[in-house]
């Protein structure tokens, strides 16, 4: 059994939204139900999200895609790439989650219980973000050897 992670994260690279899909199910299919509650200007995804309904209904709402073309578009849609480059926000939150034993491994026979494993991996990690204490490098005591 596998199942995927789904996440909507704000430009800061905060989670917004958490969703479980099958693993077999293409990453298209948890789109717009992920987006509904929310009302972004612009939404970064990498090219499996590069679908002509799906793109319709971002702009229907609004929402400047920056969705590059895939390689089989007859015409390529032009994509802001200084944008596209914030995607990383996304890939390093899966990072982060992965160090979650519980997470990465997935021994929960239940989606429902997983998903609650990876909302509150979710709260730890922007808990830890936000109380760790930012110390300018100037500033850091030296340690004696």
């Amino acid at each position: 059994m596998t199942t995927k992670i789904h996440a909507l994260v704000d430009a800061l690279g905060n989670p917004v939204e958490v969703m479980l899909s099958p693993g077999q199910d293409h990453d298209l299919t948890c789109a717009e139900p992920l987006i509904e509650a929310v009302d972004p200007g612009a939404l970064i995804a990498d090219k499996a999200f590069d679908a002509d309904a799906f793109i319709a209904a971002l702009n229907d709402r609004a929402i400047a895609p920056v969705i590059p073309s895939k390689s089989n578009r007859k015409t390529p849609r032009p994509c802001d790439f200084a944008l596209y480059c914030e995607r990383n926000l996304i890939e390093r939150f899966f990072n982060k989650l992965k160090h979650f034993r519980a997470i990465a491994t997935r021994y929960d026979k239940l989606a429902k219980i997983f998903l609650a494993g990876v909302h509150l991996a979710c709260a730890a990690i922007c808990g830890y973000r936000r109380s760790r204490p930012r110390i300018p490098i100037g500033s850091r005591p030296l340690i004696p050897i």
